[in-house]
């Protein structure tokens, strides 16, 4: 068993192509956990993840600010605090921030 912090794990900017002002923290990683990841993501102020695909599926909560999650259609679904999304494999998505605030949530996805 394993108890900490968030505050205890180092904050990385992500510097994939098309980010803008996003953060993740990798709470629960492959030296922790055996079948899932847990990471928590902070989207600063017009922040935005890139409109991508992959083969795993998303389960997201989130926690703090308003922000939207976005399909390849261009549809826009509100993220609020207490709101959660499950994001199947091989979906186009893109999570932004919507809001003045940090956009803050928990994504957990399978280990490959």
């Amino acid at each position: 068993m394993q108890v900490k912090r968030y505050e205890d794990v180092e904050m990385e900017e992500v510097g994939e192509d098309g980010a803008k002002n996003v953060y993740i923290q990798w709470l629960i990683d492959e030296k922790i956990g055996k079948n899932f990841a847990m990471r928590r993501f902070v989207l600063k102020k017009d922040g935005h993840t890139p409109l991508h695909r992959h083969d795993w599926e998303h389960e997201v909560f989130v926690l703090e600010g308003k922000g939207a999650i976005v399909n390849d259609a261009g549809e826009e679904f509100s993220l609020t605090p207490g709101t959660f999304a499950y994001v199947p494999p091989n979906e186009i998505h893109q999570f932004v921030n919507r809001g003045d605030d940090d956009f803050v949530f928990l994504c957990m996805i399978p280990f490959q």
